[in-house]
């Protein structure tokens, strides 16, 4: 679906081969060549026009430095095999881009990082020009473990048309959810929301953990306890699989799918990534909207949709957002000046072009080139976004809509990361075992308080293992 999603699950082979990584960045070192004048970097924005450009990037970057720039495209789900193999044979990459945050925490837990090098990068840049929540999420205590350089907001996408002609405020509580969830089920055969619900899919996690932040649900506490079984976590689960039971689309439903209900206009609210922001204005061939009405206007999705970024539960104290952060990361075997002058351009002199590969999920997390200035925020809105046919989404979406996607960087909660549990976040991504005892109450089996427990006790034995 394009949502970055990572699913980290070699921590485990990661530590038995990084005792025989290099543990500190040196002059010159795995995949870079020789004197720190070559740097070879894996990008996980593997897409063939995004590498094409990223190519280019880096052939630009040498005829100003000199420095030779090799890049890799690495899949999303080759990822895992392509790092422990490279760090097994001490041939890891100098720089990782677009490496989401619970591949970042695993990275480290392996003791692959060049740290010192991420943070010098940021002080250069200025870490006033970043988002702070983009800095904090990055980090682990005072260590700056990557530069973050982008994300993707989650978003609640709802018929604004539909919405207006039955009077419903906008979804932005649970309360409110429901409400327009319960009121426009069933008419003209349309669904009151579409929501994942596939227990192996990784896009159910992220829908859950999007809503239970908002209940104020955490995967841990403040002493580092599993609290899937909170009262608020229990709502939540009694939340999510009440919309899916009675007001969603029956089966297993995955990212694919959610977004194909709400293409043919069959659904009044989806839960999605930033990602479709694009192909709901009718910019790529093979994710078009097929509903009746955007047959003579491709757009007309784009146009009579409402997004909303953060939603608060009743237990939840304040509104909350979901989203990935992905960073440029430097590896221990990395030269390090080199390493650092690709970074430092990538977020600088070719930032507008690296966010510009795919304006519609690399919302920037560098504002400006200043403490106070937006300008690279404001550039952002014009960039054209689309595969198939090119257009800025100021074309198709109301300035107060890409604003509340902008903005939405600044304020992302997620799980564990806050309190240091990065390798848990990282583990739970292979079993996921919160989609898993969702999916069983969803069908039947048990009630709110049950499900929640399974997933506290599947969550205990991962985090013995990260420990």
């Amino acid at each position: 679906m394009g949502t970055r999603t990572r699913t980290t699950t070699f921590l485990a082979a990661l530590a038995l081969v990084a005792a025989g990584c290099s543990s500190g960045g040196g002059d010159s070192g795995g995949g870079g060549g020789q004197s720190g004048d070559s740097l070879t970097v894996w990008t996980i924005e593997d897409v063939a026009d995004r590498v094409t450009a990223q190519k280019k990037m880096a052939e630009d970057f040498t005829k100003k430095t000199g420095i030779n720039v090799k890049i890799v495209a690495v899949a999303e789900d080759q990822f895992d095999q392509a790092i422990t193999s490279a760090a097994a044979a001490d041939t890891l990459p100098d720089v990782v881009a677009a490496l989401p945050l619970s591949a970042l925490r695993t990275l480290e837990s392996g003791d692959l990082l060049d740290t010192d090098t991420a943070k010098k990068v940021v002080d250069d840049l200025g870490a006033d020009t970043f988002a702070a929540r983009s800095l904090e999420l990055t980090k682990d205590g005072d260590k700056q473990l990557g530069v973050p350089s982008d994300g993707w907001g989650q978003l609640l996408v709802y018929r604004r048309d539909m919405f207006d002609k039955a009077g419903l405020a906008a979804p932005t509580t649970y309360d409110k959810i429901q409400q327009a969830a319960q009121a426009l089920n069933g008419k003209n055969g349309v669904a009151g929301i579409t929501l994942a619900t596939a227990p192996g899919n990784s896009f159910t996690e992220q829908t859950f953990e999007y809503l239970a932040q908002a209940n104020g649900c955490e995967l841990v506490g403040n002493d580092k306890k599993v609290t899937l079984d909170s009262p608020q976590c229990v709502r939540t689960f009694d939340f999510y699989s009440d919309l899916a039971k009675n007001y969603s689309v029956k089966g297993n439903q995955t990212d694919d799918s959610t977004r194909a209900t709400y293409f043919a206009g069959k659904a009044a609210m989806i839960i999605w990534s930033s990602f479709i922001l694009d192909e709901m204005a009718g910019l790529r061939k093979d994710a078009l909207p097929s509903c009746p009405e955007c047959k003579s206007v491709p757009s007309f999705l784009a146009q009579n949709s409402g997004i909303v970024t953060s939603i608060q539960g009743p237990d939840g104290k304040e509104p909350s957002s979901y989203g990935e952060i992905v960073s440029f990361a430097t590896t221990t075997s990395a030269p390090k000046d080199s390493a650092a002058k690709f970074i430092e351009y990538m977020m600088s002199d070719a930032y507008l072009r690296w966010l510009g590969i795919a304006p519609e999920g690399k919302v920037p997390t560098r504002q400006g080139t200043k403490p106070g200035d937006t300008s690279y925020l404001d550039a952002w809105q014009k960039l054209k976004a689309g595969v198939d046919t090119k257009a800025p989404l100021s074309d198709f979406y109301d300035p107060d809509v890409l604003n509340a996607v902008q903005k939405a960087p600044e304020t992302f909660n997620r799980w564990g990361l806050p309190q240091g549990q990065g390798a848990l976040v990282g583990a739970m991504q292979g079993p996921l075992p919160v989609p898993k005892a969702l999916a069983e109450l969803i069908n039947g089996k048990g009630d709110a308080a049950a499900a929640a427990q399974s997933a506290q006790k599947a969550v205990e034995e991962l985090q013995k293992g990260t420990n």
